[in-house]
């Protein structure tokens, strides 16, 4: 198959090609051409390098285009498919022969061999013999090549210029100009059997389709132009029969299928593509736009930065069932990242796969020197061990690292395909090579990674190696080529004579850093450390062993790993850096999740909220179980042995297991035994079957020795497990699975293991296409692919079923259990499993399930009805951990389960219980409860509700009292029901102590193991724990007040609180994990309050903890009640609603740059900040102070449609305050008061001025002349120094209320600060003499254009108000001039006004001055014109007289009582003078126009004046009324006579200026073909170049006058336009290749006078050396052209020397030239020697003519 790509690397022994659609080929060096294969063989056999022998890297640079064919299809290594490619023209061009060439062809073909006068091209035609001769390379040598000879295997694009002896004889031609202009024609006798890829036809498209169009081209062949391949500019706007231009991507050999491109960059044979910058491969795009889906093919997306990209359909989801094409909707999101470009599509490639997307690294580029990697043993070498480190990253470790010690025998350490961990010393991506090390020392190393000179700051300690000891000292190596030197003095603190005999190369050490010199790559380096202590963590200090503070029981603080150890981690506390020890066990209350976590923390990682356990001895003890941090939190436990009660429940651990029974110690450090006996409901054989050393455990006290302090304890389940098993169950599986996630997370963050990334990445229930890699004898079958690397995956006899397997087949499985401990994955491959059933599913039903795989502490089942995966807990209790064989679950084993999730959520599977369902009840179990006491007995009473008791208090906690009611009876005082009038901050219970007496009155009663509160009327309440009041109000009733009295209803109690109620609580706890504080109201009542509800002070919520104490009475306000209707929400700031006006606190969400913020309010709900809300004061930078996740004090502004506005001024959050508002709010325009100074931010500029939001609200605008005191020739000038968000202070000049205006000036004067625009830009004052010399110059350029428009000359002849400089002025004579009409927009446009100081002489000569001052459309530059017409200097009725008049005739009316016949007649004149004049003002012609009505009148007396047309669209869009100015144009077009084509002309370019500057560019593009179908086309065209040129849309421009030059390639105005515009540009090569162009396209007699206007535009415009050579060699070739001579001599007198023109004078003065020239010359030699020369050169000048007069007389007289 032959195909077009692009090179996309050049390596040594292949090159990279971008075929079209995103694929990849190489082209081995083998495959170049056979003259470069036989210099590669004579270089190997010989030995030697041939000098003539260049690398592929020099002759194939990225972005070439060639042609190539397809030779094979394989597979690499790793099972990749891999494209091998020719570009050997004897196989590109093995379907042509000799009869078929024909000249005008371009093929491919390579330089075989370099000849004196050419070069032979090696074009892969048999029998044919190609020359390509030296003067037709030169000029490609020059422009491609940089001067260079062509090379042996370098590729050119050939055309071929003629063919002799029948195609035997081939001349060529690689001249850049003829080979991108050639295309392929039906002359050429192209056939489907020999049609190249690279070809440009000529085409017609057949039909257009979403997938891309069909064309015929040729005559009779067809092609097809997929989606990608359409002109981006001109897409969707393809219609059938158009002819297109197109270019051949390739053609399939068998279906002889051809596909085209119609990009604009291929349609030129020859150029090369462009590359994506390589910092944006890799990167991951957060938001993607959906532009279009295809669903054979992929999606096209548009990235953050508007270049679009591509995504196949194998990147577009992880597997293929779980890819969804609706996701995939125009307009939706996703998140992807960038793995590569397409150069032949020119789009980036994406993929959507979550494993790409966290890889830590994709390419060489991603890897930087010191980083930790994973890798695989590819192979052992004798130089060193390949790794692979990715599919397509592989590394050498060399001999010398492969330990620290030098291996002799490498082999015996390590083993292809075994696993090892390295660190990057060197990587280079250029060459795609990455040297590693395997030195233990180095990988392990925590100092600092020394990667560069800079790096090396003095006193650093770091590990290096030693390459180099000599008797100078030893050169000791870093990262990335990083190299020192330690000198013998340094070497140790005492003297060693010869270093090479201790230390060795490759020896790792540790050394400091003495000095540094990075310009010189100099380093000084000791390994005398011994000066400074040494720290192994960078830039920690070493944790303090003699500290001052003390840790107590209970204290939650926050760790850092520093070191693992076997039995624990050695850890560094982070507030005070002091060291402690965190047991394995104690990690967690779940046996295993304790050893996942030690096996995947590491050291540095960081561990939050781990409580302190013990602090004896001077050793720190910590504990991570949410068992023992809940019981200390919630003060379920006891600190003395006074305090232990029987039938208390304690949470402990196990601390020692003996053959008599097991020790379990409880927090505080006491600890009991539980005997044998009491260890089991089961007959206990071995003690070690049941119990591990630090696991978790709930223990019953039976009994106490106060003599010995001896406790005795029952670990059974009937006696510490509570009524609803369900409930208890299912909190001890959802804990593990919520573990289980943390471990995940945890994995998810090793980016260099390989190993957990997979791992973190597979979920149960995950569905995977694996190969079958083993299927052993006992049935089972094991698995891999590249996603399970590292793993081990098996499926069991059970799983696989009756599926047959075989090793390398391909299966579809289903994750049943990932053993995150031992890297292992169970899976399936059972229909029922693979296909589940949908179907909705209730909480606490009741379902079969089928036992799937059996874990430690969980099983997996599967629902019988529906194959869904089912979460089940093995044991329902931390004590529950022995069954016989027996009771333990099977796989294949039915169980009756209970749902209690019916969402997957992040663990996978559902989450179940065995066994019925219970009633649901309010339970409390030990774990959950909030007010449990010491696990009190259940001792028979018969007290009643109401009964007074005595009792004393036994113990005394900060929400409830213990008092024994008698010996045996023990009672509870919660702390709500000891005062009846609390005071806020108090401590209730305080007031108690133990021993004191009290009397009490029984409320109630509660449960001893479920905590419920009993009614009176319950069988068990006289079985309960009574529950007392001491408070006055209930002692003195007479007992009324009751808990519960309906029964244990939570909605019930819950039902008398209303929000904004006020309520008085206390603390029980601060949930970090929830992020609220958890209180009691009443003994049964409990509450929460939010996080953002707790304080208005921002400092409180840093450390909530701190500020609210267990037990403190609180005053709280309720905001309502939570989903399940059991706890009242509540908030201590009295905010219960977001009302406006509402102070509350918030989290900052979402940064908006120029915008504001995003803030999480109380709630639930969201908030916006607006830039001017976020202080009184603005600021250069307003969000530089706020981050994600900031606390911040805000006012609710307005709730409404759920839409909040809030602000965080302190004028808001702090009315009281009294500081100082610097910038008030600006709620409406009311608000502005003219005269004042405001500031605000850049909102945007445009071109009618630039516009400063001064609030949310209000906006005001800055007229362009009133933003700094300068000159400013582009509005792009006010875009660079005044962007979106600039801060600006402003003057207010005018406020109009009813149209909602506002206008601002920054001039330096109005607001006193300093001009936006720097006077370094060097733009021109307003009132500077330069600015005067400006206007002086504009009186000049308007006298001499008067007598033009007073003698009804075209104006506009041009396109323009004023006509256009001659091709021989080097400068415009247009000068910049401002505005002086207060309603200008500010824009400086080119106009023509006198002087203030000559206003009196303008109306002197309004006769002679009143056409030329008429302000005009300023076609020529962009549609600009003069908005004030009040600008005309004309004159009219003088204003004051008539109010004068005015005033005299209402005081006569006032005055007058009776008038006379005689002042009657008086009165009757006088108005009839008055309507005379006012007739006479109106008949006035040179009266300015001020309404349409008069502009009207204007048109009807003059309809063929094109400049009154123009006046009256000026007056339109003055107003902005653009869509006026436009019926004028139209109305203007159809007024004018068709006689006067100029005038027509005139108003044509007048709208395109106006479509140009106001509308699209498909308005521009309809006025434009309508302006070529009414006039003469060439002239539109021009104008329309000139406008895209003056409007700087240059691209616009070039596109123009290249279709120019296709349709009036005879003009020779055009070639001169384009040049000039080129030059002007600086794009001197292109002016070259235009001269090329223009020298075939036009006549021969035109050719002189071409080049010569080419040279004179070069000396202006371009580069004056190549213009004179220009000049020099027509000279040379037409010496005769005396026309050509006089302007090369005024050219060399603007910029030459003087020398080169007396030396140009010279040589014309000796011509053979008619007297009469030579007289010419003479005299202007004579004329320049006096301007320029002495009386010297004079006298030489003279003495020359009289010679040459006196050659000539006497050639007469003979």
């Amino acid at each position: 198959m032959l195909l077009l790509g692009c090179v996309k690397e050049s390596n040594d022994f292949e090159l990279v090609v971008s075929l079209p659609n995103g694929l990849t080929g190489f082209v081995q060096v083998t495959h170049i051409c056979d003259a470069y294969s036989k210099m590669l063989n004579e270089q190997v056999a010989t030995g030697e390098l041939l000098e003539d022998l260049n690398s592929l890297s020099d002759l194939y640079p990225p972005g070439m285009l060639v042609r190539c064919t397809v030779t094979s299809m394989g597979k690499t290594m790793d099972g990749h498919q891999s494209v091998k490619l020719s570009i050997n023209p004897k196989d590109v061009n093995k379907a042509l022969n000799t009869t078929a060439l024909r000249s005008g062809m371009l093929l491919s073909g390579l330089v075989s061999s370099v000849e004196d006068h050419g070069y032979l091209i090696d074009i892969g035609v048999s029998g044919a013999k190609a020359f390509l001769p030296r003067q037709k390379s030169q000029s490609y040598i020059k422009s491609a090549n940089k001067g260079a000879e062509l090379k042996i295997g370098q590729y050119l694009n050939c055309l071929i210029e003629e063919v002799k002896n029948n195609g035997r004889i081939v001349r060529l031609s690689i001249t850049r100009s003829e080979v991108a202009a050639a295309i392929a024609t039906e002359e050429q006798n192209w056939a489907l059997s020999n049609l190249l890829p690279g070809l440009v036809v000529k085409a017609q498209v057949q039909k257009v389709t979403p997938n891309g169009i069909s064309l015929s081209f040729l005559s009779s062949f067809t092609g097809i132009v997929d989606f990608m391949h359409l002109d981006p500019k001109k897409a969707g706007s393809y219609s059938e029969s158009q002819t297109v231009k197109a270019c051949i991507l390739s053609v399939h050999p068998t279906s002889k299928a051809v596909r085209l491109t119609l990009r604009q960059v291929f349609l030129q044979p020859g150029t090369g593509l462009s590359q994506l910058a390589s910092s944006r491969i890799g990167m991951v795009v957060e938001e993607s736009v959906v532009k279009s889906f295809h669903a054979n093919t992929g999606v096209i997306f548009e990235l953050d930065d508007g270049t679009l990209a591509f995504a196949c359909l194998k990147h577009l989801s992880d597997t293929k069932k779980s890819f969804k094409p609706g996701a995939f909707k125009v307009g939706s999101k996703h998140r992807c990242r960038i793995i590569d470009y397409s150069h032949m599509d020119e789009l980036a490639l994406l993929s959507l796969k979550h494993r790409i997307i966290a890889a830590p690294f994709l390419r060489y580029q991603d890897i930087c020197p010191g980083r930790v990697v994973e890798g695989k043993v590819l192979a052992l070498k004798p130089f060193g061990m390949q790794v692979k480190v990715t599919d397509h990253i592989r590394g050498l470790v060399p001999h010398l690292h492969l330990a620290d010690v030098l291996l002799k025998q490498p082999e015996k350490k390590y083993s292809v395909g075994g696993e090892v961990k390295c660190r990057v010393l060197i990587s280079n991506p250029e060459e795609k090579k990455l040297i590693l090390t395997l030195k233990k020392t180095l990988v392990m190393s925590k100092f600092p990674v020394l990667t560069s000179y800079e790096a090396a700051k003095p006193g650093l300690i770091t590990h290096g190696f030693i390459v180099c000891a000599r008797e100078f000292g030893c050169i000791v190596k870093f990262y990335n080529d990083v190299k020192g030197l330690v000198p013998k003095n340094e070497l140790s603190s005492e003297p060693i004579p010869s270093p090479e005999k201790v230390f060795y190369k490759g020896q790792v050490v540790k050394v400091l850093v003495l000095k540094c010199e990075p310009e010189q790559e100099k380093l000084l380096l000791s390994f005398n450390l011994m000066s400074r202590p040494v720290s192994e963590a960078e830039g920690e200090q070493i944790p303090k062993k003699n500290r001052q503070v003390a840790y107590e029981t209970g204290q939650m603080v926050d760790v850092k790993v520093l070191k693992k150890k076997d039995n624990g981690l050695e850890v560094s506390i982070l507030s005070d850096n002091v060291s402690a020890h965190l047991p394995t066990m104690h990690l967690s209350d779940h046996v295993v999740n304790c050893k996942l976590l030690h096996h995947w923390l590491e050291e540095g990682d960081i561990l939050r909220r781990v409580m302190c356990l013990s602090d004896k001895g001077g050793h720190i003890t910590l504990c991570r179980k949410p068992a023992m941090i809940s019981a200390v939190q919630e003060e379920q436990v006891v600190r003395s042995f006074s305090e232990i009660q029987p039938g208390m429940q304690l949470a402990g651990y196990v601390r020692n297991i003996m053959s008599y029974g097991v020790f379990v110690e409880f927090p505080f450090g006491l600890a009991g035994l539980a005997p044998k006996a009491d260890m089991s409901d089961k007959f206990v054989t071995d003690t070690k079957d049941h119990f591990v050393v630090g696991q978790t455990v709930v223990a019953n006290v039976t009994s106490m020795d106060e003599e010995k302090q001896r406790i005795l304890l029952c670990l059974k389940l009937s006696e510490v497990s509570s009524e609803d098993h369900a409930a208890e169950s299912f909190s001890f599986l959802s804990q593990c699975f919520e573990e289980m996630k943390e471990v995940r997370d945890i994995m998810r963050r090793r980016n260099h293991s390989k190993v957990a990334q997979n791992l973190c990445g597979l979920m149960p229930g995950q569905k995977l296409e694996l190969v079958v890699q083993e299927v052993r004898c006992d049935g089972s079958a094991f698995f891999s692919r590249s996603c399970v690397a590292g793993l081990t995956v098996i499926a069991t006899r059970y799983h696989v079923g009756d599926k047959s397997l075989v090793a390398g087949q391909k299966a579809r499985v289903l994750v049943l259990h990932v053993d995150a401990l031992k890297s292992a994955v169970h899976v399936s491959l059972r229909e029922a499993l693979l296909n589940p059933k949908a179907k909705r599913l209730m909480e606490n039903s009741q379902h079969p399930a089928v036992v799937q795989h059996v874990a430690e502490e969980f099983a997996i089942a599967s629902l019988v009805e529906t194959g869904q995966l089912t979460a089940i807990p093995v044991a329902s209790h931390f004590n529950d951990t022995f069954r016989f064989d027996s009771e333990k679950l099977k796989v294949g084993q039915t169980v009756s389960v209970t749902l209690k999730t019916v969402l997957t959520g992040d663990h996978g599977v559902l989450l179940a219980v065995q066994g019925p369902a219970k009633k649901r009840a309010f339970i409390r179990s030990w774990k959950e409860s909030e007010t449990g006491e010491e696990g009190l007995t259940a001792v028979k009473h018969s007290l009643c509700l109401g009964d007074v008791v005595k009792g004393t208090v036994k113990s005394v906690r900060p929400t409830y009292v213990t008092v024994a009611i008698d010996d045996k009876l023990m009672g509870s005082i919660h702390t709500s029901q000891i005062l009846d009038e609390v005071p806020i901050g108090s401590f209730p219970t305080s007031r108690l102590k133990a021993g004191q007496k009290v009397t009490a009155r029984v409320i109630g009663g509660r449960d001893v193991k479920t905590y419920r509160y009993l009614p009176i009327t319950h069988p068990h309440f006289t079985q309960s724990i009574p529950e007392l009041s001491i408070r006055p109000s209930d002692l003195k009733g007479d007992g009324g007040t009751a808990l519960s009295p309906k029964g244990d209803n939570p909605s019930e109690r819950l039902r008398p609180y209303k929000a904004g109620q006020m309520v008085t609580c206390f603390v029980k706890k601060y949930n970090a994990i929830k992020m609220w504080l958890e209180v009691d109201i009443t003994p049964e009542v409990r509450g929460r309050v939010p996080q953002l509800l707790l304080s208005l002070n921002p400092k409180v919520l840093k450390h909530p903890e701190k500020s609210f104490k267990n037990g403190q009475a609180l005053s709280a306000t309720v905001t309502g009640t939570d989903a399940s209707e059991t706890n009242l929400f509540l908030s201590l700031t009295g905010v219960h609603s977001l009302a406006e006006g509402t102070v509350t606190l918030g989290t900052v969400m979402k940064v908006t740059p120029h915008v504001g913020l995003t803030v999480a309010l109380p709630f639930g709900k969201t908030g916006k900040a607006s830039i001017f809300h976020l202080s009184d004061s603005y600021a250069e930078q307003p969000l530089k102070n706020f981050s994600i996740g900031k606390l911040v004090r805000c006012c609710v502004l307005s709730n409404e449609d759920n839409k909040i506005e809030i602000s965080l001024r302190q004028s808001r959050t702090n009315p009281k305050s009294k500081n100082k508002v610097e910038d008030p709010e600006v709620q409406r325009i009311e608000d502005v008061r003219e005269g004042q100074l405001v500031r605000g931010y850049v909102r945007s500029v445009k071109q009618s001025g630039v516009f400063c939001g001064l609030s949310s609200s209000v906006v005001g605008r800055i007229q362009f002349h009133k933003v700094v005191p300068f000159f400013v020739p582009k509005q792009s000038m006010y875009e660079q120094y005044m962007p979106e968000g600039k801060f600006l202070t402003a003057k207010v000049l005018s406020v109009n209320n009813t149209e909602s205006h506002v206008e601002l000036s920054l001039l330096p004067e109005d607001t006193g600060k300093p001009s936006v625009l720097p006077k370094s830009v060097g733009l021109p004052r307003y009132d500077a003499d330069e600015g005067k010399e400006k206007r002086a110059e504009f009186k000049k350029v308007k006298a001499k254009r008067k007598r033009r428009v007073s003698e009804g000359e075209q104006s506009l002849s041009s396109g323009s108000p004023f006509p256009q400089p001659s091709l021989q002025e080097v400068k415009p004579r247009k000068k910049r001039a401002r505005l002086t009409d207060e309603d200008d927009s500010g824009i400086e446009v080119f106009c023509r006004e006198e002087e203030e100081e000559d206003e009196e002489e303008n109306k002197r000569n309004c006769k002679e001055t009143k056409c030329a001052e008429v302000p005009r459309l300023q076609i020529s530059s962009g549609f600009t014109w003069d908005e004030g017409l009040n600008a005309l200097e004309v004159p009219i009725l003088n204003p004051k007289e008539e109010s004068s008049d005015s005033e005299e005739e209402d005081n006569a009316q006032s005055t007058r009582k009776k008038q006379t016949k005689k002042e009657k007649e008086q009165e009757k004149q006088r108005v009839e003078k008055e309507l005379s004049k006012v007739e006479a003002a109106l008949m006035d012609p040179n009266r300015q126009p001020q309404t349409a009505d008069d502009f009207d009148r204007l048109v009807l007396s003059n309809p063929s004046s094109s400049i009154l047309w123009l006046q009256y669209m000026a007056f339109h869009l003055q107003a902005a009324e653009m869509e006026k100015a436009r019926v004028v144009a139209e109305r203007a077009l159809k007024t004018i006579s068709f006689r006067e084509e100029q005038e027509k002309l005139n108003v044509w370019v007048a709208l395109l200026n106006l479509e140009n500057m106001y509308g699209t560019e498909e308005t521009l593009m309809k006025v434009f073909e309508r302006a070529v179908q009414y006039n003469e086309p060439l002239k539109v065209f021009q104008h329309l170049a000139d406008i895209y040129t003056s409007s700087e849309k240059y691209q616009q421009a070039d596109d123009l006058y290249n279709t120019m030059l296709k349709r009036f390639r005879q003009e020779k105005s055009v070639w001169l336009k384009y040049a000039t515009f080129l030059l002007k540009q600086g794009r001197v090569q292109a002016t070259h290749r235009l001269l090329e162009r223009a020298l075939k396209g036009l006549p021969d007699k035109e050719h002189v006078d071409v080049i010569s206007k080419f040279a004179q535009l070069e000396f202006h415009f371009g580069d004056p050396k190549h213009a004179k050579a220009i000049f020099e060699s027509t000279l040379s070739s037409y010496p005769k052209r005396t026309d050509i001579w006089s302007i090369y001599i005024d050219m060399m007198i603007k910029h030459g020397s003087q020398k080169e023109v007396r030396d140009i004078f010279e040589r014309v003065i000796h011509l053979s030239l008619a007297a009469k020239r030579m007289k010419f010359f003479f005299k202007r030699y004579l004329d320049y020697e006096k301007k320029y020369g002495t009386s010297e050169t004079i006298q030489a000048v003279k003495v020359a003519a009289l010679e040459y007069v006196e050659s000539k007389s006497s050639l007469a007289e003979s």
